[in-house]
Order: C-alpha cells, then sequence, then structure tokens
C-alpha cells in the first residue's frame, strides 16, 4: 500500500485579520501530494493550500475569506513553483531488476550446457 504525504512547498506569514479571532497573524502554505509505494515514489501535480490562524490554530476556510485575504492568496498562488510530475524508482525495485537479471543469465548458461566456448 502506498503511503501519501503532504510535501510543504512555500509558506507566507499573512498579516491580515483572523475571522475567528482578529489576531493579524496568518500562515498561508502551499504543499504537493507526493506517493511513496514499496517500487516507486511519485510526485504528483496536485498542489492544496491551507491558511491557518497562529493564535487560535483554527484553519481559515475560502468561504471565510476577505477580500484582502483572497488578493494576498491569489498573488502567492501564482508564485509557487512545484516540482515537476516524477516517478522515481526505490533501491528494492533495482535490487529485483538485479536478481531478475542473475536468474535469466543463469537459466541461459544452465540451458547452453553449462560451458562457454569461444
Amino acid at each position: 500500500m502506498a503511503k501519501e504525504k503532504m510535501v510543504p512547498i512555500k509558506e507566507a506569514q499573512l498579516t491580515n485579520n483572523c475571522p475567528e479571532c482578529y489576531h493579524q497573524d496568518l500562515k498561508l502554505t502551499f504543499y504537493q501530494k507526493h506517493t511513496y509505494g514499496v517500487f516507486f515514489h511519485r510526485t504528483t501535480k496536485e498542489v492544496i493550500h491551507q491558511i491557518v490562524c497562529k493564535k487560535c490554530n483554527s484553519m481559515i476556510y475560502p468561504v471565510k475569506w476577505t477580500d484582502d485575504i483572497e488578493r494576498l492568496f491569489t498573488y502567492y498562488e501564482k508564485t509557487v513553483v512545484p516540482e515537476k510530475k516524477s516517478r522515481k524508482p526505490t533501491l528494492l525495485f533495482y535490487a529485483l531488476f538485479l536478481v531478475l537479471i542473475v536468474i535469466v543469465a543463469v537459466g541461459v548458461y544452465f540451458s547452453l550446457g553449462g560451458t562457454i566456448t569461444y
């Protein structure tokens, strides 16, 4: 089973008022989804965001955003540069691939009679 992890790619401090407690200390974070499997590690294009008040620790959902928060969000959204979509094999994949090559080579060696002549 693959594990999913949201990796932060950009954080920004906002000085707008929190809609819950009216404190001026918000944190905007953009995350990119990474999937870690047994044979491959995959980076996806999926990027999500989260705005949290540092004082009351409440998440600020888009329904409660003010115009100022929305303007800053669109600005920071344009500056986010996610990693490219990729798939990288793990060490276990390479090890199993090497074992498979050795098994095929041994099978070919013994099918030729166990001797190689030049």
